[in-house]
């Protein structure tokens, strides 16, 4: 459906425009959205219109206050109601090997019936999978998200994660990015595991050469102005963000080239030289080079605390196989064995970050809401954690127009997809979201949909319900 769409959406737009100069009376749109208060990602204001979606796109927006509401073969009554572009979860995995091949497929459910009409898969192992996955809800035979993914992670010889291409020279570099564009991938995601630092920056200049967009993890034997220098587009997680506000970057740096030092081992370190002049260039220099930051707050939240809460009564846990709940087992197990010095330093690099997320935020560094769901990441739910991310946000201090904004309206400007994609206006795919109540009042209000529209169907509170309650474990 959405490839059908986006080959012939000139084509459709000039046909409706010619319909709608020769009488607005005569047009009957798909879908209709009579009355709603569409929220305005750029400005924040809130004005009242009526939507007309055809194929699956918008082809019109009509001031309410002319008081002639749209005709459509479907007519919803969105009085009262709040309108956002269908959110994006920036930063998900679908991964764990053949035997979780359906459990992952489930997701794409939980996705669905939380309003999330995008995802960005962030690298995984089931890279054949995704595709037919992506190219079956394009064409609208199977219910979910729109997916953009990275395909196989790029990481060193011997990477931690399956399925990850691996370099140790300038022609495996070559080999990788070649068998990403076969692929196609949306973007290159780039892991730090195993990579060497000469290869890691040669990997994002050769991939920006190719004009391909670049996110990931960043070793700690370059330094984030090497790799800004480089090309990257986006810095998953705020380790790295972290280290490059740092006063001390190029001696840890140093002390992480020869050894001395691990990743653990530098956090302390970083964070208690932590520089404002520092990091007011390092922010600068971000946002001069338009690179985006994915904080992944929840997931931190979570995971620090994991000596807290078991999370035995968490409400999705009941959506999650046996065979899934295992693999979070890794991450238990490694807090159950911390010392309690450890547990503490986690808990307060976690504080840090929420006050870093706001501090890029302030500076207008451009901000990716992701959930960093999936396997092995412990108790973090597919759907429900992109809402409790932006909840992260404002929790720590960001308004809730700033955090909104983070997920579609940001999502596709990364992804350079914003000409279809990101806001409510005419000539873009009709994914919508119809909330109950006002989300720039309290951002918890995102929970609250009454109405989910992805390209040409509508899904009811009730349809919504229902295909959660599907999503049961299928182990």
């Amino acid at each position: 459906m959405v490839k059908s769409i986006l080959r012939h959406k000139p084509l459709l737009f000039l046909i409706v425009l010619i319909v709608a100069c020769q009488g607005q009376e005569e047009i009957t749109y798909d879908i209709v959205l009579n009355n709603g208060s569409i929220i305005d990602l750029e400005t924040g204001k809130i004005s009242k219109q009526h939507i007309g979606i055809t194929n699956g796109m918008i082809m019109e927006l009509k001031s309410a206050s002319e008081d002639i509401p749209l005709k459509g073969k479907l007519e919803i009554d969105a009085h009262g109601k709040y309108l956002l572009p269908g959110f994006w979860d920036n930063h998900v995995h679908f991964r764990g090997g053949d035997s979780l091949i359906e459990t992952n497929k489930n997701f794409l459910k939980l996705f669905m019936a939380n309003g999330i009409t995008t995802v960005r898969d962030a690298g995984g192992d089931l890279t054949k999978n995704v595709m037919e996955w992506k190219n079956s809800i394009a064409e609208g035979t199977l219910v979910g998200p729109t997916i953009f993914t990275s395909g196989p992670k790029i990481d060193g010889k011997g990477a931690t994660w399956a399925g990850s291409f691996e370099v140790d020279n300038e022609a495996d570099i070559q080999k990788a990015l070649d068998s990403l564009q076969r692929i196609p991938v949306d973007f290159v995601k780039l892991y730090d595991s195993r990579i060497a630092a000469k290869d890691y920056l040669k990997t994002i200049q050769e991939a920006e050469k190719r004009g391909l967009i670049t996110s990931g993890h960043m070793p700690f034997t370059v330094t984030l102005d090497e790799t800004v220098a480089s090309g990257i587009d986006a810095i998953e997680h705020l380790y790295y963000i972290m280290k490059g506000c740092a006063a001390n970057e190029v001696s840890v740096t140093n002390k992480m080239k020869s050894g001395e030092i691990g990743f653990w081992d530098a956090m302390p370190l970083l964070m208690q030289s932590f520089s404002d002049t520092t990091a007011a260039n390092t922010f600068a220099s971000l946002k001069k080079n338009d690179v985006h930051v994915v904080p992944t707050l929840h997931i931190g939240k979570t995971l620090s605390y994991l000596d807290e809460d078991n999370h035995e009564n968490d409400p999705y846990l009941k959506y999650m196989t046996p065979s899934l709940i295992q693999t979070y087992q890794g991450r238990i197990n490694r807090v159950k064995n911390s010392k309690p010095g450890a547990v503490a330093n986690r808990k307060a690099l976690d504080a840090f970050f929420g006050e870093l997320a706001k501090s890029l935020s302030d500076a207008g560094v451009g901000l990716l809401a992701g959930s960093d769901s999936g396997a092995y990441n412990s108790f973090v739910y597919p759907g429900i954690s992109l809402h409790q991310e932006l909840q992260e946000m404002v929790g720590n201090g960001i308004s809730p127009l700033e955090a909104l904004r983070t997920s579609a309206y940001n999502g596709a400007k990364f992804l350079k997809k914003d000409s279809d994609y990101g806001s409510l206006t005419r000539g873009k795919i009709a994914d919508i979201v119809l909330l109950d109540a006002n989300p720039l009042e309290e951002i918890g209000n995102t929970e609250k949909i009454h109405y989910l529209i992805k390209s040409n169907t509508a899904y009811s509170a009730r349809k919504l319900k229902a295909l959660l309650d599907s999503a049961i474990k299928i182990d």
